[in-house]
C-alpha cells in the first residue's frame, strides 16, 4: 500500500460553513462543492453538510447529478446554468435552481416546457467580463423572465473580481453599479463569494452568499496576518512517508536538472508524493513540509512519484515516518506562493491514486 493519502475532516468543514453564516447572519449560505468539493469529495462533503445546509453549489448537471443519485436533496444551485436545452428536463425533474447567464441560456428556458417553477439566478457582468448580462440591458432581460410562467424567484447573481483584494477599489465599483440597476428592480441578491463573505460585509449581507476555498480551510486572502486565517480550520491533510533516506556530500545534486546543489553535507529524504498525485511540479526548493511534526522543506525538483526532502537538521528522522505535505501543520496557502499558484489549483489537483480518508462524519 503506497503510503500518499490526504485527511479530510468533516468537522473541519462544518465549521468553516458556519463561519460563513456567522459573517453574513442574514443570508444563506450556498455551499460550493464543484470539481469535487474542491478534491475533498462531494458527495461525503454534501452529506456532512446536509443538516445544515440552505443550498449546494455545483458547475453543472453532471455534478449535480451525482449529489441527486447519493440522495441528497438539499437545493442545488447549477452555477454555469445548462449547456444544452435538453437539460432543462432534469432541472424540473431533480428541482434544481438554475443561473442564467447568456443570451442561449434564456431562450431555452423561455421556450421550455417544464412542470414547476424553476429558481434563477440571473448573472449580473458587474465588471469581471465572463458571463452576465451588462447592466444596460438586465432590466429588460428580468422583465422578460418574470413574464414567463414557469419562472419562479429570481435572484439577482454577480461575482468578483478582486475581492481578494480589500485595499483595491473595484469590488466598490462592482456593487455601485449592481446597486445602480438593483433600485429599482428589488431583487434578492447573491454577491460574495468566499472573498466576498470575509472581506466585504455590504456584499455578504445579501440574500444569499457562495462560500467556496474558505470552506475547505484556505482563506483566499493572501496577507498572512489577515484575521481570515485565524477564522478557518484546514480541512484536508495531504500525507506520506519518508521511504528512503540518503546521505549526500555537499557539492552533489538532487533530481531531475541538478537545480539544487548541496551546499553542505546533506541528509535526503525520499517521499512517495509527486506530481502524478497532484503535488505541484512547481513547488521551489525551500517549499515547507512537515517531518514527523517538525518542519522541513522540499530540495530538488518534484518528480512523478516521489519528491526529496532535508533531513539534515531532523537527526531522528527515519524511513516509515510521516510526512505532511499541507494541512493543520503547513498552510496550504505558504505551498502556493512556493509554487507560483493558489490553493484552489492545489486541491483540485488531486488524483485519484490518493485516498481520501474522512474523519468526524
Amino acid at each position: 500500500m503506497r503510503p500518499a493519502h490526504a485527511i479530510i475532516d468533516l468537522d473541519a468543514i462544518r465549521h468553516n460553513y458556519r463561519q460563513s453564516k456567522v459573517l453574513a447572519p442574514s443570508a444563506k449560505a450556498i455551499a460550493i462543492i464543484k470539481a469535487n468539493a474542491y478534491g475533498h469529495g462531494a458527495v461525503a462533503v454534501a452529506k456532512a453538510l446536509s443538516p445544515e445546509a440552505d443550498a449546494y453549489g455545483v458547475a453543472c448537471l453532471e455534478e449535480a447529478m451525482e449529489l441527486r443519485d447519493s440522495g441528497i436533496t438539499n437545493p442545488v444551485l447549477l452555477l454555469e446554468g445548462i449547456f444544452e436545452p435538453d437539460e432543462l428536463q432534469q432541472v424540473d425533474q431533480h428541482d434544481l435552481y438554475m443561473a442564467v447567464a447568456t443570451e442561449r441560456q434564456l431562450g431555452w428556458l423561455l421556450e421550455a416546457k417544464l412542470s414547476k417553477k424553476v429558481h434563477i439566478f440571473l448573472k449580473m457582468d458587474s465588471g469581471m467580463h465572463r458571463l452576465g448580462f451588462s447592466p444596460a440591458d438586465y432590466p429588460a432581460v428580468y422583465a422578460r423572465l418574470a413574464a414567463c410562467p414557469h419562472v419562479g424567484q429570481v435572484t439577482l447573481m454577480s461575482h468578483f473580481s478582486r475581492a481578494d483584494e480589500p485595499d483595491q477599489p473595484t469590488t466598490e465599483r462592482q456593487l455601485e453599479r449592481i446597486s445602480q440597476v438593483n433600485n429599482s428592480l428589488g431583487l434578492n441578491c447573491s454577491l460574495a463569494n468566499s472573498a466576498g463573505t470575509l472581506a466585504w460585509p455590504a456584499a455578504a449581507n445579501q440574500a444569499y452568499v457562495r462560500p467556496g476555498i474558505m470552506l475547505y480551510g484556505a482563506s483566499p486572502l493572501m496577507a498572512p496576518d489577515d484575521p481570515s486565517h485565524a477564522l478557518l480550520k484546514p480541512a484536508m491533510s495531504l500525507r506520506s512517508e519518508i521511504f528512503s533516506v540518503r546521505e549526500l556530500a555537499a557539492g552533489e545534486p538532487i533530481g531531475y536538472g541538478e537545480n539544487f546543489i548541496c551546499d553542505r553535507p546533506t541528509r535526503v529524504g525520499v517521499v512517495a508524493i509527486g506530481y502524478a498525485d497532484g503535488y505541484s511540479r512547481h513547488a521551489q526548493d525551500g517549499t515547507p513540509v512537515s517531518v514527523n511534526g517538525k518542519p522541513s522543506r522540499i530540495i530538488g525538483r518534484v518528480s512523478m512519484d516521489m519528491l526529496t526532502v532535508d533531513l539534515t537538521d531532523l537527526p531522528d528522522a527515519k524511513e516509515g515516518d510521516p510526512v505532511e505535505l499541507w494541512g493543520k501543520e503547513v498552510d496550504v496557502n505558504l505551498v502556493a506562493t512556493h509554487s507560483r499558484t493558489i490553493s484552489y489549483t492545489l486541491f483540485t489537483s488531486i488524483t485519484r491514486r490518493v485516498p481520501l480518508r474522512y474523519i468526524n462524519q
